[in-house]
């Protein structure tokens, strides 16, 4: 097994990443960074002079620094002084809104109130009705109020402080007044034109559930629907990932292809296309982590370097926690990278442990990565959500072979949208009967009996039974899963 010593640039940058993730424990400042590194300096001379140490300890001390200067930079909060005032304001939607029991709520970013050019990310909560949409501008008279008190398990306080927000603006009334520019207007742009592509001429569910996957947004979907990809291990599909951007790369070479332009140009579009979709999808942690992943793939063939999914998986992880050291906190983060994780560990020996089974290659595989990412997640799941899933190795096995050709419909419907909408229309008509199938496999298998384990006693149980089968099934497995000489 490579160690970390062997890879140098990898044990860098994971020293990186665990420096900026201990500011969520403690926080430094400059003077103290400095003493540290004199520290570590003077114990790796007297360790014999390790360079590779020596490194990335600094490194380690660096990213702590920087950690804990963007958490102040984010706990910073001009508005939090003005709670319970209510005053004029102009605010900028951010987050496509979404539509509560009894309000519409909606990131913000309030760049006026009252006196004050806070510039300042807000929860926005509007009264039912007309809702403005992601992008706009808007005048309003709002009131400042402090995030709710934990309940039903769930802290809105600690959760929007973690995503830069301190303040909920409760807004009265608001008129549109413009729509937001520069790279912001760019991503409502694409996000749009995306949405609209991909489900013209499709409406309802179908609309909704093809936005949802290719968008990574299930604000569309009914509450129904939206529990029964919870209790069936689907509720992924609903979060953009590696596949996406990997179908949005292949489409981008397959065109350059057809075009008979050179790889390389074909390699920039493709560079340009998975910018452009990161910008449509909007800054979710899988969907960056993915995109960092896909353009360093794209680099590496550019400048002739190996491609190394270590360094990409740990590159994304730096750059989502140097932006905001609390994301280590943020299940979307935490269930990205432990499933990427688990594929590249734990998949190759499922596949192993089910050759001579018959079924098809495809099956075999489906099984694999649902098995190794189910395993892998489910510590994660119970303690964001306090549920999990039973079914999610077949219903991911039921669902996986419609996932790949939805995507690349709904790619292609994007392509050519703006030359042949009537190709676009039965693109999309098509794919509305993979995005039933879908939500059929969830609604099935979610509804069974016992899908979906959301009490301490049941995890238990299951626990114990999982060690027992494995316990009984270790030594048979072992001798017949290891390759003949």
């Amino acid at each position: 097994m490579t160690t970390l010593s062997e890879r140098p640039a990898h044990a860098i940058v994971l020293a990186a990443c665990v420096g900026l993730a201990f500011a969520n424990a403690a926080r430094i400042g400059a003077v103290v960074l400095v003493l540290a590194a004199g520290a570590a300096g003077l114990a790796a001379s007297r360790l014999g002079g390790r360079p590779l140490l020596t490194a990335a300890v600094a490194v380690f001390f660096a990213g702590w620094w920087w950690g804990s200067a963007r958490l102040a930079t984010l706990d910073q909060s001009p508005l939090t002084p003005r709670i319970g005032t209510a005053e004029r304001l102009r605010a900028v939607i951010t987050s496509t809104p979404r539509r509560g029991r009894f309000d519409i709520r909606a990131e913000g970013r309030v760049l006026r109130y009252g006196a004050l050019r806070p510039s300042e990310r807000v929860l926005l909560r509007l009264r039912p009705g007309r809702a403005p949409p992601q992008g706009a501008i808007i005048d309003a008279l709002g009131q400042l109020a402090a995030p709710r008190t934990p309940r039903n398990g769930f802290d809105e306080r600690r959760w929007l402080r973690r995503h830069g927000m301190h303040v909920v603006v409760h807004v009265d009334a608001w008129t549109q007044v413009g729509r937001r520019g520069g790279l912001g207007g760019i991503s409502d742009w694409l996000r749009v034109w995306l949405g609209r592509s991909v489900a013209r001429g499709v409406h309802g569910e179908r609309a909704a559930l093809l936005e949802g996957i290719v968008l990574g947004d299930d604000a569309g979907l009914s509450d129904n629907l939206r529990m029964r990809f919870r209790a069936s291990g689907l509720y992924h599909l609903l979060a953009v990932s590696g596949q996406n951007v990997a179908l949005v790369a292949a489409g981008a070479l397959s065109l350059a292809w057809l075009l008979g332009v050179s790889r390389g140009i074909g390699q920039i579009a493709a560079l340009c296309s998975i910018g452009a979709y990161v910008l449509a999808v909007g800054p979710q942690p899988s969907v960056i982590r993915a995109g960092i992943a896909g353009a360093l793939a794209s680099l590496a063939w550019l400048t002739a370097r190996m491609a190394d999914r270590w360094q990409f998986l740990l590159l994304g992880a730096l750059a989502l926690l140097a932006w905001n050291p609390y994301t280590l906190f943020d299940a979307g983060f935490q269930l990205s990278f432990v499933a990427v994780a688990a594929i590249f560990v734990l998949v190759p020996r499922f596949q192993l442990a089910l050759d001579g089974y018959p079924m098809p290659r495809w099956t075999r595989d489906a099984v694999a990565v649902s098995a190794a990412c189910g395993v892998a997640t489910a510590p994660i799941m119970w303690l964001q959500f306090h549920a999990v899933s039973l079914v999610a190795i077949p219903a991911n096995a039921l669902a996986a072979p419609a996932m790949v050709p939805l995507l690349a419909l709904a790619f292609a419907s994007a392509v050519t949208a703006p030359v042949v909408p009537a190709a676009t229309s039965i693109l999309a008509w098509l794919n509305g009967w993979l995005a039933a199938y879908i939500a059929g496999c969830a609604r099935v298998v979610g509804s069974l009996p016992g899908a979906q384990i959301q009490s301490t006693r049941a995890l238990l149980l299951v626990v114990a039974g999982a060690l027992l089968a494995a316990a009984y099934a270790w030594p048979r497995w072992r001798p017949s899963s290891s390759p003949s000489i």
